[in-house]
């Protein structure tokens, strides 16, 4: 332990070099050092294995039985210290893992559909567990490593800890059934107001973008449905006079004979940044970085 104490990992790099090229030029050169610096590690070395490890015979440099005894222990020890330290190369090809997701309904739709066919393509091991939570629970799990990746809109100060990639800049539209709609196929503010709406929301006393909006305004809407589901929520509005005001990746891409009108709100409602939230404790993880790295490919391809 006290030879330990006196010694570094590029003396016994250099003392590997040595040992193996027995001689203290090549050595120099295959280090890209001064033969002075050798020579000089050369001599520290003698001095903490009290032995002198290279003695000159016939005029060329052989190993004691001491460093004969030590080369092949030094390679062994030196291979296991770059085992460690070198990142191990990542197959998704090959690979076999489990990665847990946590988001909303509306990530789901944004974010599983491309990334479950880039899966199933390029890395039909990797299996995803997916989870829904608010946002303090899903910030939670990330940091105590339940959930590996988190997806939804996130405070802008976070625990040192945690990581975060804007992933898209969302906007809000408006639907409603266009059979309610002046030709204009929108409202104004008035007749925006005058109609029933829909909210989503996990909690129903949660304050979101929109209810910002309208406090800005001074006004208030009548909330006739609450639910917590993107999925059937532009369902409820088909053949009603519901008003559903949401963001815009959460409707399905709508065709020419749908019965949804989108349009822009009467009033300015604030675009909002949709966040991937990661520990830091994964960015030495090859396999994390992959799945980061294809759900950013995977959202620009689609854009």
């Amino acid at each position: 332990m006290n030879n330990l104490r006196r010694i570094d990992l590029n003396l016994l790099v250099t003392l590997q070099a040595l040992l193996t090229e027995k001689h203290v030029s090549r050595a120099a050169l295959r280090l890209h050092k001064s033969q002075p610096a050798v020579s000089h590690a050369l001599a520290h070395l003698r001095t903490i294995f009290d032995d002198p490890l290279l003695v000159r015979r016939a005029g060329k440099l052989e190993l004691t039985s001491r460093a004969s005894e030590l080369l092949p222990a030094l390679t062994g020890a030196l291979h296991q210290v770059g085992a460690l330290l070198d990142q191990p190369a990542f197959d998704p090809a090959r690979t076999k893992r489990l990665f847990r997701l946590a988001m909303s309904d509306y990530g789901s739709r944004v974010i599983l559909p491309g990334l479950v066919k880039r899966l199933r393509s390029d890395a039909p091991g990797i299996d995803l567990q997916v989870t829904q939570g608010s946002r303090t629970s899903m910030m939670a799990g990330v940091h105590d490593g339940e959930i590996d990746l988190a997806f939804g809109v996130f405070p802008s100060q976070l625990a040192d800890e945690l990581r975060t990639q804007t992933l898209f800049i969302e906007h809000f539209v408006s639907a409603a059934d266009k059979h309610t709609l002046p030709n204009t196929g929108s409202l104004d503010k008035d007749a925006w107001l005058s109609r029933p709406h829909v909210l989503v929301a996990l909690q129903s006393n949660e304050a979101g973008e929109i209810e910002h909006a309208l406090q800005r305004e001074g006004v208030t809407r009548r909330i006739a449905m609450t639910l917590p589901h993107w999925g059937i929520a532009s369902s409820l509005v088909t053949n009603t006079d519901l008003i559903l005001t949401a963001a815009r990746r959460s409707f399905d891409l709508f065709l020419e004979d749908s019965p949804l009108q989108l349009f822009a709100p009467p009033f300015a409602i604030d675009p909002f940044a949709y966040e991937m939230v990661w520990h830091s404790r994964r960015e030495s993880d090859a396999g994390h970085n992959w799945l980061r790295e294809t759900v950013v490919e995977m959202l620009r391809d689609s854009a």
